[in-house]
């Protein structure tokens, strides 16, 4: 049996015409199936729970593992992840950054969002979730788990979680954030200076970039000689919008996005817009914090690389990879990145994020009353009066730049 697992394993998953060959030399593929094969029998063989040792749920297992150790983004879908729901609740809570999935050993981490707590509490997706504010979620109908954790902002939840490759669970209390609907959350002239405007993109939703257009139209009419651009806790979108974004504050024509995999550059690079109906020649400073991703990094990051803007804040996130789904037969599949986004000065912000011209050390006190001015709009008297007492330091250091 050993052997011909391992023929099958070599002559359907190891040919050199699939792939670039990894680093390693081909004949480390041979003792390292063998190893794999060794453990794989070992547990079929000797583990009482004979419900859980079937060659399909061990191999589905194994290869999430593997993907999930490559990136937190890369993923191995298989049957036993499928949600259990009818197709009318939604397994995504916004709040907290993170999808719901369940398979036999109960819920798990389907996914995270690159922007939330879950991200923030370094939690990853495919980890096994234990207890949620103390009670077996095993116990509790799937219905009635979600909306348990649907909560409103500034509410805590405690989950027990334990990742595939962890020792032992972990337990983080996650709060609740505002989740902004609308991708222009604010455009208005300071009151301090008529002559600056200010832009905050909450993200970079389908149809923005006519948002934030006519929003500069509007603020150039009534006099704005300089744009503050905020970009803080933008989990970023579109990749279209996003170039059309640029395309407002750049000539027409100029590359501003690139896609490399293994091989090189795949395709032409993203330009934008051919043609401009209003010149905008004046300062932007644009701001970022540590949740500012994906979008946000190579909006910043290209205005930075052309000279357009000054980068004021923290650095970035640091998601600048690409992934694509591919179908495996037998009702499986892989979600799997591919490929990495640059700037057009050739820089990826993956894994290192943009920093910015200017680094603004935040306190978590500052980091809070940010929450609150995302959610400005519903807040507590008391919430109201810490907002007011707060000065934004990245703002600050924006206006000190004039």
């Amino acid at each position: 049996m050993r052997s011909t697992l391992l023929a099958l394993l070599i002559c359907s998953g190891l040919t050199k015409a699939d792939s670039p060959s990894p680093p390693d030399p081909d004949d480390a593929a041979y003792p390292a199936i063998e190893r794999y094969i060794q453990v794989l029998e070992s547990v079929r063989k000797e583990h009482p729970d004979a419900g859980k040792v079937a060659y399909d749920r061990l191999v589905n297992h194994s290869l999430e593992g593997m993907l999930s150790s490559l990136d937190p983004f890369s993923m191995f879908i298989h049957p036993e992840m499928a949600a259990m729901n009818d197709g009318k609740v939604d397994p995504h809570v916004p709040s907290l950054g993170l999808s719901l999935g369940v398979r036999d050993d109960g819920p798990y981490l389907a996914g995270i969002d690159t922007h939330g707590p879950a991200a923030s509490a370094g939690l990853l997706a495919g980890s096994a979730v234990l207890k949620i504010n103390g009670e077996d979620p095993k116990d509790i109908p799937w219905n009635d788990l979600l909306d348990r954790l649907k909560r409103p902002p500034g509410e805590v939840t405690k989950l027990l979680v334990k990742a595939i490759d962890a020792p032992k669970p972990k337990e983080v209390s996650l709060t609740h954030l505002v989740v902004e609907t609308r991708s222009l959350a604010d455009s208005r002239l300071l009151e301090s200076d008529k002559t600056l405007g200010y832009l905050r993109l909450a993200q970079f939703g389908d149809g923005c970039a006519k948002e934030v257009e006519a929003a500069l139209d509007d603020l150039e009419d009534q006099g704005m000689k300089s744009l503050v651009f905020d970009l803080r806790g933008n989990p970023g979108g579109s990749l279209d919008e996003t170039v059309r974004i640029l395309g407002l504050f750049l000539p027409p024509s100029t590359a501003v996005v690139t896609t490399k995999g293994r091989e090189g550059v795949i395709g032409e690079a993203l330009k934008t817009p051919d043609r401009q109906r209003r010149k905008r020649e004046y300062p932007i400073t644009v701001l970022i914090d540590r949740m500012s991703a994906s979008a946000s990094e190579l909006t910043a990051g290209a205005l930075q690389d052309l000279k357009r803007a000054k980068i004021i804040g923290e650095t970035s996130y640091g998601k600048g990879s690409v992934q694509k789904i591919v179908p495996m037969g037998g009702g499986t599949s892989l979600r799997l990145t591919f490929a990495k986004y640059y700037t057009p000065a050739d820089r990826t912000p993956h894994g290192v994020g943009i920093v910015p011209d200017e680094e603004i050390p935040l306190t978590d006190q500052d980091r809070a009353c940010f929450e609150l001015l995302r959610r400005k709009s519903s807040l507590k008297p008391e919430e109201a009066s810490r907002l007011a007492a707060w000065k934004d330091p990245v703002m600050a250091k924006a206006l000190e730049r004039r």
